[in-house]
């Protein structure tokens, strides 16, 4: 049954052909990679960084494809949020996904391969190299792209991804709500993508102000002065969603991660309620 849906997927009419070489990205993400786009075939790890946004980048990194008409699989990601999924650009009516895949997660990933154009992995317990290794293989003999989200991966991924640096906003003077994500991504690999590059970009919904691109994204400790004036930062998001309020007090409700207190400096918690 599940090889008859994915044949129907190959053949469908949102089956990209195989001659086409890469596949879109969004544009903040694209100077990120040698071609400006992912090529056909590669691996890409997205590591947890020192901000918080992994899962944010990783689905971020599908909605170029998605957006371009390919067919994306998640698998192993059972807190997925598919609103949030569709703010950052995807498109659900071409996306699979397999909350629990179970232990035999690395045969449900190969399956997937063989279908869908890109594939994103949270692996469901230890990888070993034999897994790693088959799973890059599958990504290369059927023009797919593999991604997956985690430290350990012990393949050799063609690029690695990893945000350092970043910051919420939103609530710059005080109160208000947590618009989005501003980071700064650092991306590594082998071949053409030793190189290592850097790109700023935004994760959530379209920002209340413009955004400086000269200004550096703060981390954590450091201090935000309100009211500050940014220009323009390209993203992947369509809607703003209500979130996080910062009460006047500096009380902080349903955070997980770092926030601005009222006098803008970086706090980090960790606090649902």
């Amino acid at each position: 049954m599940a090889r008859e849906l994915l044949a129907t997927v190959e053949t469908g009419p949102g089956a990209v052909l195989a001659r086409e070489r890469t596949l879109p990205l969004s544009a903040p993400l694209a100077g990120l990679f040698p071609e400006g786009a992912l090529r056909r075939g590669i691996t890409v790890v997205v590591r947890q960084g020192a901000f918080p946004g992994t899962t944010s980048l990783a689905l971020a990194l599908l909605s170029g494809p998605s957006a371009g008409g390919s067919w994306c699989a998640v698998v192993g990601a059972p807190d997925l949020g598919l609103v949030g999924a569709a703010q950052l650009g995807l498109d659900l009516e071409r996306l699979a996904v397999v909350p629990w895949p179970g232990p035999k997660w690395a045969v449900v990933t190969a399956a997937l391969l063989e279908g869908f154009d890109m594939v994103l992995l949270r692996p469901g317990g230890h990888v070993s190299n034999s897994d790693a290794r088959k799973l890059e293989a599958r990504a290369r003999e059927r023009g797919s792209v593999l991604a997956v989200m985690g430290d350990d991966w012990p393949g050799t991924a063609d690029v690695r991804l990893g945000i350092v640096t970043g910051c919420w906003r939103g609530i710059e003077d005080g109160c208000g709500y947590l618009w989005g994500r501003e980071v700064d991504v650092v991306a590594s690999g082998r071949g053409a993508a030793t190189r290592q590059r850097r790109a700023r970009t935004w994760l959530g919904g379209p920002l209340p102000e413009p955004i400086d691109a000269e200004l550096p994204v703060r981390g954590l400790g450091d201090t935000v002065a309100a009211g500050t004036r940014r220009k323009p930062l390209a993203g992947t998001g369509r809607e703003a969603t209500a979130g996080t309020v910062l009460d006047v007090d500096g009380t902080v409700l349903n955070v997980d991660g770092t926030v601005l207190d009222v006098d803008g400096a970086a706090l980090d918690v960790d606090i649902a309620g």
